[in-house]
């Protein structure tokens, strides 16, 4: 029997949910993002927000939306969301947060949610906060409302390589195209245009007041093992740095050598291990 049981926290909550995204400002930036934006009320957050712990003492948080994403999530926390997420049909498009946290469910929630379409056990988690020492390649520029025509393509080559899935496929695109349209007038999406075509994008997906986070790299395939990369992602992250937030993060899978160099070069440091479970 549980003697903490998880329950669905409120907007009451919302001082505690923030001192515990502080505590792990990288792993937790897309649900410290979605808290930030729309708070608590799950009618106004498009998902739900868990938490294990005493009411004067939450101990973690779980956020339940289109993806499963635990923070700061111990053994006896992972058990008891795994308790009460094994009894609902699952939801969420993919389960991700650090390592230990996502496996551990996984293993109690596999027979009740699988199977998974993928599962990426090993994804070092890395942030910078200084400014690159490399050079910086400046071609690299915010892309335009009027470029999103240009972008979108690119866009979609990127998500179905790293995803294995298109985004087109279950709505035609179209509400990938609002999330892309949305970074781009937010002044959160880059790349470098030769001959009017993207050989080179990224994307600040989430932002927060202690990180950024990129996601969405990517290189045209005729352009790579040039030496693009390097130079390019040194321009994001120096944009980034000094305009949106005072850190830098990502995620890359581990068996990614070429973008771990890439990112290594550019000043970014190991700040934990996260895992996703793809369905």
């Amino acid at each position: 029997m549980l003697t903490m049981p998880v329950r669905q926290l409120g907007e009451s909550e919302r001082r505690a949910v923030e001192r515990l995204l502080d505590l792990d400002p990288f792993a937790g930036a897309q649900v410290a993002e979605r808290v930030a934006a729309r708070g608590l009320a799950w009618w106004r957050a498009e998902g739900r927000i868990l938490g294990y712990g005493a009411r004067r003492s939450l101990e973690s948080i779980c956020w339940l939306g289109g993806n499963l994403t635990p923070v700061l999530a111990s053994e006896s926390a992972v058990d008891a969301y795994a308790d009460l997420l094994a009894a609902e049909e699952r939801l969420c498009s993919s389960i991700v947060g650090r390592a230990d946290a996502v496996l551990g469910l996984w293993d109690r929630l596999c027979g009740h949610w699988g199977p998974a379409r993928d599962v990426r056990p090993n994804q070092p988690l890395l942030a910078a906060d200084e400014l690159p020492s490399v050079v910086v390649d400046p071609d690299v520029r915010l892309v335009r409302p009027n470029e999103i025509d240009r972008l979108f393509p690119a866009a979609v080559a990127m998500y179905t390589e790293e995803v294995g899935v298109s985004p087109l496929a279950e709505d035609g695109g179209h509400g990938y195209r609002r999330r892309v349209t949305d970074l781009v007038r937010a002044g959160r999406a880059y790349a470098r245009f030769v001959d009017g075509q993207v050989v080179f994008k990224a994307e600040l997906a989430v932002v927060t007041r202690r990180t950024t986070q990129v996601q969405g790299v990517w290189v045209s395939p005729e352009w790579r093992g040039r030496g693009l990369a390097t130079a390019a992602m040194a321009a994001v992250t120096r944009d980034a740095l000094l305009r949106v937030a005072p850190t830098v993060s990502l995620y890359v899978n581990d068996f990614n050598l070429p973008a771990r160099r890439v990112y290594e070069r550019c000043g970014f440091r190991p700040v934990g291990t996260l895992a996703t479970v793809l369905f």
